[in-house]
């Protein structure tokens, strides 16, 4: 078992061929449940497990904040016991890749006088305060919820601060207008003196109602964070990849034309939600406003990513922009495994703001892809008559 859990955990990665052009996919997960390790799933001792049996079971490990200190890159991954109760733990690689190990131990994570019934999804970022913020959803059942109704749930913002992994300090609840709050992201830089947050309102646990969005809102400080007044700047659109919800991924990347921002679009179909990826840039003076947004998803599930216990899903809350503009996206699939997809800070921006937007019709859509074609003729004509004066010289 030992043996098999080395080599699983050491396995090199390869890079897929004939990619887009925009990301490069890799054929092997960085982190599945067999990656955590056996002494937390088995008693390794005959005495008192002679039958070698799985004692805590795990479940899946997906939805993963990421972070490169001390040039090693950092996944605080969700790991989900077969209790269905998810926990944090920190995987570190030394190439972003592959090698990806966890620590001996989970996060030890504070609670609140209100004890979380489940944590997941934890948004990591270095803010310019010196500390490292996790931001992550907090699930509680709803007390007003009858006896007889087990699934209804409340959840908010969680946040605890570190600067190190190891050790974590727990902030109050961020507190909102709106009565339910998932996928909240702190932004890296204050804006206006403020710590500046993207939240994604919404009035029950599964379903956004009027929130309607991607919001943005400020607090005066996390001790508490409030946001008083929460403005959607990136709304959910009829007959999009983000119509029935969106909510944003990692922190934003900055660059010198924008903000680089990865998020996740949902709508419905006859086999359920469809999670995918899609991207959109904010003005770098004012990070309320988008300046480009591509048309439709960035990234879709594929092949196998497209089975698992949410079938038909991709998720993404963490990403690193490396020194030599190398980025790590890490993504999710069907809630089960986690992934990474290699691109570069130009590629991105390229894609970012020299892909069209959607015109909202089909009309516009063939209109679109006319302009490319003809574009593209255009140029095979004129590559053939070129090629035939040199060959008549």
């Amino acid at each position: 078992m030992k043996e098999q859990h080395e080599s699983l955990v050491n396995q090199k990665n390869q890079k897929q061929e004939l990619g887009n052009g925009v990301y490069d996919r890799y054929r092997y997960p960085v982190l599945t449940a067999q990656h955590t390790p056996l002494f937390w799933r088995y008693d390794l001792s005959p005495k008192t497990n002679p039958h070698l049996m799985e004692r805590f079971g795990i479940n899946a490990v997906f939805n993963a904040g990421a972070i490169k200190l001390n040039e090693k890159y950092y996944v605080v991954a969700r790991v989900e016991a077969a209790n269905r109760k998810s926990f944090f733990a920190v995987a570190e690689s030394d190439n972003g890749l592959d090698g990806f190990r966890f620590w001996d131990r989970p996060v030890d994570l504070p609670s609140t006088d209100v004890p979380d019934t489940n944590v997941y999804d934890m948004r990591l970022v270095q803010h310019e305060d010196g500390f490292i913020y996790g931001l992550f959803c907090t699930e509680r059942r709803d007390p007003k919820a009858a006896a007889a109704d087990q699934s209804a749930a409340i959840a908010q913002c969680g946040i605890v601060r570190t600067k190190d992994l190891l050790s974590w300090q727990r902030l109050p609840d961020l507190k909102t207008p709106s009565p339910q709050q998932r996928n909240v992201v702190l932004h890296p830089e204050f804006v206006n003196g403020k710590y500046a947050f993207y939240t994604r309102p919404q009035d029950g646990f599964i379903e956004t109602g009027k929130g309607g969005g991607i919001g943005w809102g400020l607090s005066n400080s996390m001790e508490p964070a409030v946001i008083e007044k929460e403005t959607v700047i990136d709304p959910k659109v009829y007959h999009t990849i983000y119509e029935a919800k969106n909510g944003l991924g990692p922190a934003p990347v900055k660059t010198k034309y924008g903000w680089l921002q990865l998020a996740h679009g949902v709508r419905h179909t006859a086999a359920g939600l469809r999670y995918v990826l899609y991207m959109f840039m904010t003005d770098l003076a004012d990070p309320t406003r988008v300046v480009y947004q591509p048309a439709g998803y960035f990234m879709a599930p594929e092949g196998e990513e497209r089975v698992g216990d949410v079938s038909n899903v991709l998720f993404s809350n963490g990403w690193i922009a490396d020194d030599d503009g190398t980025v790590f996206i890490y993504y999710a699939s069907s809630d089960t495994r986690l992934h990474v997809a290699s691109s570069t800070i130009d590629r991105l921006v390229d894609y970012v703001m020299n892909t069209a937007k959607d015109g909202l019709t089909s009309g516009t859509t063939v209109e679109t892809l006319k302009t490319i074609i003809d574009k593209n003729l255009l140029n095979e004509e004129q590559n053939k008559n070129a090629a035939k004066s040199k060959a008549h010289v």
